[in-house]
């Protein structure tokens, strides 16, 4: 019996209606950018496996080094004890990320992190003495399927049946370049009638709405009203976070920094489950106190695990080398020039593109996941490259080290796909 055959008998997989698509693709090996299946088909994957391998599956520095930590220490808890490989880590986040960051805490996935973030704005201003219970949010973002990450997130085929139990939140459009006096006006109106704890937004990409992409300038004013409020701003940079636009980090375009950040998927180069939610002394100091009850109580048994530590590790190290640098570098180029091409096709209505990542809109309606979309899937997998169309949205954020030559293959396959439309 094959692999996806046997996958049908017991797993529920995510974002799957299983009567729709009984059966899924059985990858059996990944190298660099290539997913090899259980048939022996090979892809390039130009989406880096839901933006997590960065720097290429099963890169060997970074397995070289996970290997040698899972020989001295797998697992402690992290409530009482610590280790050398979070330390270091800590250490290596800090030197990277935005100057106003300062403690790192760890979990396990990118729903999570924003979870906590949610829970540092709200208790925030619970210890310092106000209770605000009011979230500010942008339109159409996602930041994650546990409640409170729900809750902020604005796209309803994923949490419809929820949104009767979600917290208070206030939505926003994302800046354009032309509606910053409309939007400074909401947030007027919203913290004249609300109490506003916190503002949770993924900077500049909207990653699960189709790659939507938005202007810094206006992002910019959007932080500094919120200081001057006092509302906590968290940035969610689970997708955006690591090179990806770029900079190191989103937050790296904006002058005003966050106070807390959100990270995970490329945070262990696709190796491991870690997440981290990073914050300023400032928020911070409001939860160290001579009273338990205003400790941020929170905690996941694999917090800080020392082998996913490792592998953060590892994968801080190569986006910070040259190698690495350049390599996003030259992407960026090869992106740009693939814009100038593909921008007058007359089945594309739009393009853009933040960093590396790369996004064509095409000029045809049709479902986030219907029929066409599937189409579309299938024609790039049957022609070896791994995207997943969102909509009407074809985009690519393939990993680092990508070669010129598998991403010619992949701009030819899209745009041999525009022709079958």
């Amino acid at each position: 019996m094959s692999l996806k055959e046997r996958d049908k008998k017991h797993i529920w997989h995510p974002l799957t209606q299983h009567k729709l698509h009984p059966e899924a693709i059985a990858i059996t090996k990944a190298k660099d950018c290539t997913l090899t299946d259980e048939d022996g088909n090979t892809y390039i994957d130009a989406i880096a496996s839901w933006y997590t391998c960065m720097y290429g599956h099963c890169n060997q520095d970074i397995v070289n080094k996970v290997s040698e930590q899972m020989n001295r220490l797998d697992q402690v808890v992290f409530s009482g004890f610590t280790h050398e490989p979070a330390v270091q880590l800590s250490e290596a986040l800090i030197a990277i990320l935005p100057e106003n960051q300062n403690k790192i805490f760890f979990s396990d996935n990118g729903s999570t992190s924003v979870e906590i973030g949610i829970k540092m704005a709200l208790q925030y201003h619970f210890n310092t003495g106000e209770k605000r219970h009011t979230l500010i949010a942008f339109e159409d973002g996602f930041h994650g399927d546990t409640f409170g990450a729900m809750s902020v997130s604005g796209l309803s085929v994923y949490n419809g049946p929820f949104e009767d139990f979600f917290l208070d939140v206030k939505r926003i459009p994302t800046p354009n370049g032309h509606n910053h006096d409309i939007i400074l006006k909401q947030l007027e109106d919203i913290t004249a009638n609300h109490k506003v704890a916190g503002f949770v937004y993924e900077p500049l990409v909207q990653g699960a709405a189709a790659m939507k992409m938005h202007d810094a300038n206006g992002l910019e004013l959007i932080l500094k009203f919120c200081k001057s409020n006092q509302i906590i701003t968290v940035a969610d940079e689970v997708m955006t976070g690591f090179g990806k636009t770029g900079r190191y980090f989103a937050s790296d375009y904006m002058e005003t920094k966050p106070d807390v950040i959100c990270l995970s998927k490329a945070l262990t180069a696709g190796l491991l489950p870690m997440a981290i939610t990073s914050c300023s002394q400032n928020i911070y100091d409001a939860f160290y106190s001579d009273e338990i009850g205003k400790g941020l109580f929170h905690a996941h048994t694999y917090s800080a695990n020392p082998i996913a530590c490792t592998a953060a590790l590892a994968g801080i190290e190569l986006l910070t080398s040259d190698k690495i640098q350049d390599d996003i570098k030259r992407i960026i180029t090869s992106h740009q020039a693939f814009d100038n091409h593909i921008k007058t096709h007359p089945k594309v209505a739009s393009t853009r593109q933040t960093g590396i990542i790369f996004a064509l809109d095409l000029q045809i309606e049709m479902e986030r996941y219907g029929n066409l979309r599937d189409k579309l899937f299938n024609f790039f997998m049957q022609n070896g490259v791994c995207l997943r169309p969102l909509g009407n949205t074809i985009y690519i954020l393939a990993p680092y080290v990508i070669s010129e030559k598998e991403l010619d293959t992949v701009y030819r396959v899209i745009e041999g796909v525009l022709d079958i439309l």
